[in-house]
């Protein structure tokens, strides 16, 4: 006997466990509206004159596109990697970092961070410009300002598949959430890059 419901059918020999699991879409979006409030910030930072930082585009292809309602891009690729989430200008320097979000209690897992991201940040510093990481840990409601050079570190090393969030209390500094600055991060870059 099966029972039907609006969304499906459910068959009550069959265990929940068993069932095939659907992939969590809101994996794929989970640091959207991280981002939103980053692009928010931003927006105040460059309005006040504070700052000239941008989210930066991942450039595609288009291949084909549906003119029959609109224009609806249809089928496109990533003409390459991206690099890094964010970059600009601030108080006459170079700019650029990568904004992250984790569902987990207690660490961050690596293989959020793409090897070609590394690298761009390590030719940021390289350049003298400042590099860093936004870790939002959703699970304890904090958020990481971490140099790029210290998650570099931890990543060529490797000691371990994730970065624990004792690891980013300790070389990291926290944003503080406000309004209608959501996150100051400016605040957190003054005392790590340009204290004396």
């Amino acid at each position: 006997m099966s029972i039907h419901y609006p969304k499906g059918v459910f068959l009550p020999q069959e265990k929940p466990d068993k069932m095939p699991r659907k992939k969590d879409a809101r994996a794929a979006n989970r640091g959207m509206g991280f981002e939103d409030d980053i692009n928010a910030t931003n927006e105040i930072y460059l309005n006040s004159g504070r700052a000239l930082i941008y989210k930066r585009t991942t450039p595609i292809n288009v291949v084909r596109v549906d003119y029959s309602k609109g224009a609806k891009i249809v089928e496109a690729y990533f003409e390459k990697q991206s690099t890094t989430d964010y970059n600009g200008v601030y108080r006459g320097r170079y700019i650029d970092f990568e904004a992250k979000s984790t569902h987990s209690k207690t660490s961050f897992p690596l293989h959020n961070i793409p090897k070609q991201q590394i690298e761009h940040l390590k030719n940021v510093i390289k350049h003298q410009g400042i590099a860093f990481f936004l870790i939002n840990c959703y699970q304890i409601n904090k958020t990481f300002l971490v140099p790029a050079q210290y998650i570099i570190e931890f990543y060529e090393n490797k000691p371990r598949s994730s970065i624990p969030f004792s690891f980013l209390n300790e070389h990291g500094l926290i944003v503080k959430e406000s309004y209608p600055l959501r996150y100051d991060y400016l605040r957190e870059v003054d005392r790590f890059f340009f204290a004396k």
